[in-house]
């Protein structure tokens, strides 16, 4: 049982582990791939760094400060959240880790695709989230589209509720996975068809699949995501939080890039420090009792 289990090793989530660490709070930092701030050539407006910076040194050497003092950090892929009690399960592709508070600072990516309908009828049958819209497709035929283990997480979100699953690979390996009600199809897809709703997808190929809905898992689960599934209170795709960085739900913050605003790195470690002050006086308030 950690006192904190931090996701995203950027800027934000470095920032709040330095402080939770310092107060001797046991820290997790779990990350996974790169972050969005490796794509950055050159950072030249960030402090103390007179020749600039780029954004993957950048990103290394937040994770090599933690790591120096003995802060625990693993990469591995986050799936899941869950709330059990009062201490939250973060279940990842290799293991589980529970922790009395949450920090979520994986960024602010959201998991879409380039595909043609998908914009269109996003709330009317292409959904993000299976465990928040899944009961809405109660014996009804959906599709999955991705082939990691974020799309098997989901699939598996949805086995107990849906007639029958479609994944939908998008031309990429399909996934080591079987189910009775569970087809894999591994064709392009050229685009998501409907009206007022989802009704089918049509492949490259031009051969179609009906379908009543669509869940979009490509790649990993992030902020949003997650956020989402945890019944965090969202604004335009973006996590709200208060002025001590705290979602609705007791316990778990948010920082960076996806609470929106201004996406520097400079924001990000103000809200990461304030985010790790915050953990820290709620670990002491909730100790006393």
């Amino acid at each position: 049982m950690y006192d904190v289990i931090i996701l995203g090793a950027g800027p934000a989530g470095i920032s709040a582990s330095l402080y939770t660490k310092r107060a001797n709070k046991s820290t997790l930092i779990i990350y996974s791939g790169e972050s969005e701030l490796c794509k950055a050539e050159k950072i030249d407006n960030y402090y103390g760094f007179e020749n600039g910076i780029s954004g993957k040194e950048l990103y290394n050497t937040g994770i090599k400060q933690a790591k120096n003092l003995d802060i625990e950090v693993i990469n591995e892929e986050v799936i899941k959240v869950e709330i059990d009690n009062n201490f939250f399960r973060v279940i990842t592709n290799n293991n589980e880790y529970n922790a009395k508070s949450l920090i979520l600072a994986i960024g602010a990516k959201k998991n879409t695709l380039n595909i043609d309908g998908i914009k269109k009828l996003e709330g009317k049958g292409v959904s993000y989230c299976a465990i928040c819209d899944g009961f809405f497709y109660k014996n009804k035929n959906v599709v999955v589209i991705g082939n990691g283990n974020y799309a098997i997480s989901e699939t598996n979100d949805l086995i107990n509720v849906a007639n029958k699953i479609t994944i939908l690979t998008n031309g990429e390996k399909a996934p080591e996975f079987r189910a009775n009600n569970v087809d894999i199809v591994t064709k392009n897809i050229k685009e998501i068809r409907g009206e007022s709703r989802v009704q089918e997808v049509c492949f490259q190929d031009n051969s179609i699949i009906k379908t009543d809905g669509v869940f979009i898992a490509q790649g990993t689960a992030g902020s949003v995501e997650l956020a989402k599934k945890l019944g965090i209170i969202m604004k335009n795709d973006k996590i709200v939080v208060d002025e001590n960085m705290q979602t609705n739900i007791k316990g778990i913050f948010a920082c960076g890039d996806c609470t929106g605003g201004l996406l520097q790195v400079s924001k990000s470690v103000y809200e990461g420090a304030k985010a790790g002050v915050s953990i820290i006086e709620y670990l002491n308030f909730n100790n006393k009792k």
